[in-house]
């Protein structure tokens, strides 16, 4: 190469090096292109995995809720119980192995009591009592005893005409007619009752009974009630509801602890036919003396909640849901959340990645039984306090470690069911572990559920 080189001349070779170096600047480019490409397939690869991670845990999703348990029990059934990380003081691992191996004997026993079997009758229900003797002469026997059969009856309602009969007088030898006062009413020169307002609104907004089948009813009792006359009864009825309604509304915003949700409801369009739209009941329950507010909204949106917690100050614990996060941040709000919720979180990663999710419900699992003792042993704000800071908060510590440590591993996709429940407990650590401050505080906003139950059996027409 070296002889062949001599021979070129000089211009020779600087056109051989120029089109060298334009091959070289080429293949500079043509590998740029590649690694560029590389780092794209590689992008598009590890979005593919995420991709492939989410739709299995959908499937799983779907499997459970077609075919699985709907409860979200966690049992540790490994015989090699996982261990805490961080040299975990042993009292708290005890309490934690103690904890699971009691849950599953109580659900054990509990299942092996369960048995079918009449409900017995609601003691406050009036008894009618019937005595039935033996048919015969029974004037040279003794009675040894009786047995006793119930029946549930029911009795139909029946309408009365309630008729207020008011004296005159007129004083002797003087001007002027005195007569009897009427009582105040609901509705002012109306002829419904209270009683009868009442079992119209009930029959209509909780056994979803419509106007037109009540008034079917009235007719026949040979009661003659026109539809506008109904409908102007139940309007006015609510417009008195509505002073209790601000007279609760005032009430609640002046409670210092507040546990809110929200529950979706379908409401019914007048303006299309057999058409309905998504609307929203917000429960406000007050743990502390069992106060709940119903407030429908047609939204979900943080103006929906403002509608009540407006002037609120105090204790307020809700969901992750974003629109609270506004309102937590208010002066004199502290936000609290709620447990329940990021347990449920771990428990849907379960088929994701069982070891760090079963390590999460351990902590958490752990975190319930102390709250299981306080409620056993009967103790008060204080007390609870105590016991939470003696035993719920080297837990929380050590499960905020444990979860840091592994997040800092680098190997938990953010949007990977693991990946979710790790991020929403840490990005609301500090509102999780709010309960601590004080012992009228709950672990979670369970209580509110049973209201739900109630939400349940309503249907609000849209005016």
């Amino acid at each position: 190469m070296e002889a062949t080189l001599e021979n070129y001349s000089k211009e020779e070779l600087i056109a051989l090096i120029k089109r060298e170096s334009k091959r070289a600047s080429s293949f500079k480019k043509q590998n740029a292109f590649l690694e560029n490409k590389k780092a794209a397939l590689e992008v598009e690869k590890a979005a593919l995995e995420n991709e492939a991670v989410y739709l299995k845990y959908q499937i799983e999703q779907l499997k459970r809720l077609a075919f699985g348990q709907k409860r979200e029990r966690f049992e540790n059934k490994d015989n090699g119980q996982l261990s805490l990380p961080f040299e975990m003081e042993p009292e708290i691992k005890q309490e934690i192995e103690a904890a699971t191996t009691e849950k599953i004997t109580s659900i054990r026993q509990k299942a092996k009591s369960n048995h079918s079997g009449r409900q017995p009758l609601p003691e406050h229900l009036a008894v009618e009592e019937i005595e039935i003797y033996p048919e015969g002469d029974l004037s040279q026997m003794t009675c040894i005893g009786k047995e006793l059969t119930d029946e549930l009856e029911y009795q139909p309602a029946s309408y009365y005409i309630k008729r207020y009969i008011r004296y005159k007088y007129a004083p002797k030898n003087k001007e002027g007619v005195l007569i009897g006062q009427l009582p105040s009413r609901i509705i002012d020169k109306g002829i419904a009752g209270p009683g009868l307002l009442a079992s119209i609104l009930v029959d209509k907004y909780v056994d979803h009974l419509p106007l037109y089948r009540q008034i079917q009813r009235f007719k026949r009792e040979k009661i003659p009630i026109a539809a506008s006359t109904i409908e102007g009864w139940v309007r006015q009825s609510l417009d008195i509801l509505d002073v209790l309604y601000q007279h609760l509304l005032k009430d609640t915003r002046s409670k210092g602890y507040l546990q809110a949700d929200e529950s979706p409801i379908k409401v019914l369009d007048k303006n299309k036919k057999d058409s309905c739209h998504q609307g929203y009941y917000w429960v406000y329950h007050n743990p502390i003396d069992k106060t709940v507010l119903f407030d429908y909204q047609p939204g979900r949106s943080t103006q929906a909640a403002t509608q009540v917690l407006e002037g609120f100050k105090g204790y307020l614990q809700t969901d992750g849901y974003t629109a609270y996060d506004s309102i937590g941040k208010s002066e004199g709000i502290t936000h609290l959340n709620c447990w329940a919720h990021a347990r449920r979180e771990f428990e849907k990663a379960l088929s994701n990645d069982k070891a760090r999710a079963e390590m999460a419900l351990l902590f958490i699992q752990s975190l319930y039984s102390v709250e299981r003792e306080a409620r056993e042993k009967a103790m008060d704000a204080t007390q609870r306090k105590t016991l939470r800071l003696d035993k719920s908060l080297p837990t929380i510590n050590a499960f905020a470690k444990w979860m840091t440590t592994e997040v800092k591993k680098g190997n938990i996709l953010p949007k990977s069911p693991i990946g979710k429940a790790f991020f929403y407990s840490i990005n609301r650590w500090d509102k999780l572990s709010a309960y601590l401050y004080d012992g009228v505080l709950e672990i979670d906003n369970n209580l509110i559920y049973p209201n739900f139950i109630i939400i349940q059996t309503f249907s609000l027409m849209a005016s």
